[in-house]
């Protein structure tokens, strides 16, 4: 009789600055999911975008983990250590014709197509091109009209369409970066990862991610994804809208309210605990059947 798979998930966030609100949300959530269930809890920090990365970023989140009193289960895992793995995946997609070079800057998709500025659907005009020895191009994996279909534990079934949401996506830039759905794709799967928890703005790159795994024979994790924290203005918390940085003086306040926000019950008398009552408190309780599809608007 085979040994149980143990739950394992993780936090994944990439080092373009200080953590915010609504990192903590995710992190609480991914952590909580985890540990109710007796499991690992990973971090792994995506670091394979350096024109966007702020130099001393990596540190900072972790030190700002620690200072919540998150507790991870392995050594972090820098993805710029795997990027010898990333090429070759893409080599090896190449080579079974999954995925093909093009030299589509997003202007001239634009202009070609007449669609408006935003999220851009390529087309194909570079599929039946052959490869050339120009470095003036990306890397895009190729993509059909079938859907991929996946159940969410929170958002419930998804059916998306990739060739109409997306079209072929970029694995590798222009640049020669790796993409975000590449390496996140991969690194799921090669880390064992059981149950992807993290905020509903990511929910369309689930059907990009499970169609790399899916390319490259890789195993798929089950899906998660949480309510997302908005500013007054209705935006998504970010850096790109300057969301606060959390700091850890702040830090049974600011887990009190990611409970909260999480549709958890903590009673009141914990919001003035210590971090370590707060935390057994919420190992204990977590209940992801309250945790609410959309934005609860907790202040």
């Amino acid at each position: 009789m085979s040994m149980p798979k143990i739950y394992r998930g993780r936090f994944a966030p990439s080092p373009t600055g200080p953590l915010h609100f609504g990192s903590l949300i995710a992190a609480v959530g991914s952590y909580l999911q985890a540990k109710h269930q007796q499991g690992e809890w990973l971090i792994r920090i995506d670091d394979i975008d350096p024109p966007r990365e702020k130099k001393g970023a990596a540190i900072d989140i972790l030190t700002t983990l620690e200072g919540f009193g998150f507790e991870w289960d392995s050594d972090v895992l820098y993805q710029s250590n795997k990027l010898q793995r990333y090429q070759e995946a893409v080599n090896d997609l190449i080579k079974q014709q999954l995925a093909y070079p093009c030299s589509c800057s997003k202007k001239s998709i634009l202009k070609k197509t007449g669609q408006t500025e935003g999220e851009v659907v390529y087309p194909g005009f570079c599929r039946d091109k052959p490869l050339e020895k120009s470095p003036e191009y990306s890397i895009r994996l190729r993509c059909s009209s079938e859907h991929i279909h996946f159940d969410d534990t929170i958002q419930g079934k998804q059916a998306i369409n990739l060739e109409k949401l997306k079209g072929d996506f970029v694995i590798q830039r222009r640049d020669h970066h790796f993409s975000y759905q590449l390496a996140t794709g991969i690194d799921d799967a090669e880390q064992g990862i059981t149950e992807v928890v993290r905020g509903a703005d990511l929910l369309d790159c689930t059907a990009c991610q499970l169609h790399v795994q899916r390319m490259l024979n890789l195993p798929s994790p089950h899906y998660c994804h949480l309510p997302v924290a908005l500013n007054d203005a209705g935006q998504k918390l970010s850096k790109q809208s300057h969301a606060t940085p959390i700091v850890t003086k702040n830090s049974v306040v600011l887990l009190y309210k990611a409970l909260k926000f999480l549709g958890q019950k903590p009673p009141a008398h914990l919001m003035n605990a210590n971090q370590e009552e707060l935390w057994c408190w919420a190992k204990t309780h977590w209940r992801l059947d309250f945790v609410p599809k959309i934005n609860p608007n907790i202040n």
